[in-house]
């Protein structure tokens, strides 16, 4: 008789949960599988200090297959699950597809970047789920610093020291920050003009910082941004974000080149594609982690609507401490419904928060104590060393390292722009040049998903390959820049554009460098790298299947 097979979607905090208690009480009486996009669990509290440069980045990744021995790890992308056949079908890293067939289902899918429609915020923003997202903010941050520090122009210096971030909950805030402390030790070494230092801008609707925690803890952190030089604007969002900054709802423009969207998360739209009954974007579970008429099928974390027994008609909110406890419960939930154990109702005993701000200050109160400043950063981290999968030794080594060598700021250049854009169902794998479109599939079903707005491989634009001519493109009517037209700011003769050689680079394009396919200071073509092909309108950057675009009024 074969074993059963046990299929799990996501490795994020509850879907990792669940594999490591399945491991250990089936002993092998049942195959565990895990599909997942990455081969590592990712351990999001701490992802602010790699962006800050404390850790490495490896440091918050604990691999899959070197603690869950007995757990299979399959690499991919679910993208239609067929309830009926149970099976579901998904697409590997390379674009091949695939098919895995399960008697109980996990879903575990996790959540994606919330979008708010809002004008520019998909084009110039980006988010902080995913660890591309962090090493490219770090990197961001890293070369504006620099790049201030190297010009003479006072306007130019302020733009590029200016850093916004939207959303103070706890991404948000730590790491508003994180950013500060990161960039004032790097002008210290490199030092901006006379009276200047780098702008950190915290943004929220809300009243106050951290509105989802206790007020003490609220003000203990608001104190500490304000007495570090962030500036704390309460009641006040982003009402349109372009290249050059953005204007802010009280009518003010900012002028920057740094916009980190933390607004919140909503679940991965793969819940959405079953067509099951969903509460605001989350599949209807009962106590058990079981959905209603499917009792094959099992989520939890934020892809599930767990009924909150503590607070009738509530569900559980999205955090990391609710996703790894569901998990456990999930585990013996499961192995109960092959006759091992009792099932057993989710419920939650509140056991406190603890914000990281950095240094040597934190806000926490475990057990329902309150501190602050040093007591409540060595609880802080306590915890984070507690709760850790794994890593322990090496996270403590680099607070060690942090807290008596100075930071290395240096620019890597391992993530582009264009490879972590907001509009992604996938901000745990960045985006790379040459995957076919169509490999990934959609989350409703097999076909092609819509690749992200303005992104390449998506609707050609009038001057790319494929689209409509553009004005100054052979073909359509003759721009300023062509033969019997006056010259064009960006053509020889006239002043050059930012995005052209000579000017400044473009901000949004890849790396800020020449874009593929345009002259290089000697005149030729750039070619793309060897084994890549041509840029054009059917060749898209990466996977993309997010097709959730938020109607007006979204909130």
């Amino acid at each position: 008789m074969s074993r059963p097979r046990i299929v799990i979607v996501g490795a994020g905090f509850a879907g990792y949960r669940t594999a490591q208690i399945l491991s250990r009480t089936a002993r092998g009486r049942a195959e565990i599988v895990m599909l997942n996009p990455t081969d590592y669990f990712l351990y999001l509290p701490l992802l602010p200090q790699v962006a800050a440069g404390i850790l490495e980045p490896r440091r918050v990744t604990v691999s899959l297959s070197g603690t869950l021995p007995e757990v299979r790890l399959v690499l991919g992308e679910a993208g239609r699950i067929d309830l009926d056949a149970r099976q579901v079908h998904y697409t590997g890293p390379e674009g091949e597809g695939g098919t895995l067939s399960y008697d109980r289902l996990v879903l575990a899918a996790g959540s994606v970047n919330k979008l708010l429609p809002i004008p520019g915020v998909a084009e110039h923003a980006h988010g902080f789920r995913g660890l591309p997202e962090a090493l490219y903010l770090r990197d961001h941050v890293t070369r504006q610093v620099e790049l201030a520090a190297a010009t003479d122009d006072p306007k130019r210096c302020a733009s590029r020291c200016t850093f916004v971030v939207v959303g103070a909950g706890y991404t948000g805030t730590e790491v508003a920050a994180h950013g500060q402390l990161f960039t004032d030790a790097q002008v210290a070494k490199q030092p901006l003009r006379t009276g200047m230092r780098p702008r950190w801008i915290l943004l929220d609707i809300a009243e106050r910082v951290l509105p989802e925690l206790d007020e003490r803890l609220s003000r203990t952190a608001d104190a500490v941004l304000r007495e570090r030089g962030v500036d704390v604007r309460m009641g006040t969002s982003v009402k349109e974000a372009t290249s050059d900054g953005v204007l802010l709802t009280d009518g003010e423009f900012v002028d920057t080149r740094t916009l980190v969207w933390c607004v919140g998360v909503r679940p991965d739209p793969l819940a959405e594609s079953l067509g099951l009954p969903m509460e605001r974007g989350r599949l209807l579970v009962d106590p058990h982690l079981q959905v209603p008429g499917r009792p094959e099928v099992f989520a939890c974390g934020d892809a599930a609507a767990v009924p909150d027994l503590e607070n009738p008609g509530s569900y559980t909110p999205m955090t990391a401490q609710h996703a790894w406890r569901q998990g456990k419960v999930c585990a013996h939930n499961i192995a109960a419904s092959f006759g091992d154990g009792e099932r057993q109702a989710y419920r939650h005993k509140d056991l406190g928060f603890v914000v990281d701000l950095g240094g040597a200050k934190a806000a926490a109160n475990p057990l329902g104590v309150n501190l602050s400043g040093v007591a409540a950063g060595a609880v802080t981290r306590g915890y984070h060393l507690a709760a850790m999968p794994g890593n322990r030794v090496r996270v403590a080594a680099d607070w060690l390292l942090d807290a008596v060598l100075p930071r290395q700021a240096v620019q890597l250049g391992l993530v582009r722009s264009w490879s972590v854009p907001l509009d992604t169902a996938s901000p745990e794998v960045a985006r790379v040049p040459g995957r076919p479109l169509g490999d990934t599939p959609s989350p409703g079903g097999a076909g092609p998903a819509d690749p992200a707005r303005n992104q390449p491989g998506g609707e050609p634009a009038k001057n790319q390959p494929g689209g409509e001519p553009a004005k100054n493109q052979p073909g359509g009517e003759p721009a300023k820049n062509q033969p019997g037209g006056e010259p064009a700011k960006n053509q020889p003769g006239g002043e050059p554009a930012k995005n052209q050689p000579g000017g400044e680079p473009a901000r949004n394009q890849p790396g800020d460098e020449t874009a593929k396919g345009s002259p290089d200071a000697g005149g030729k073509p750039l070619a793309p790298p060897p084994g890549q092909p041509e840029p054009g309108p059917d060749v898209a950057p990466g996977p993309v299947r997010r097709t959730d675009r938020p109607s007006q009024g979204d909130a």
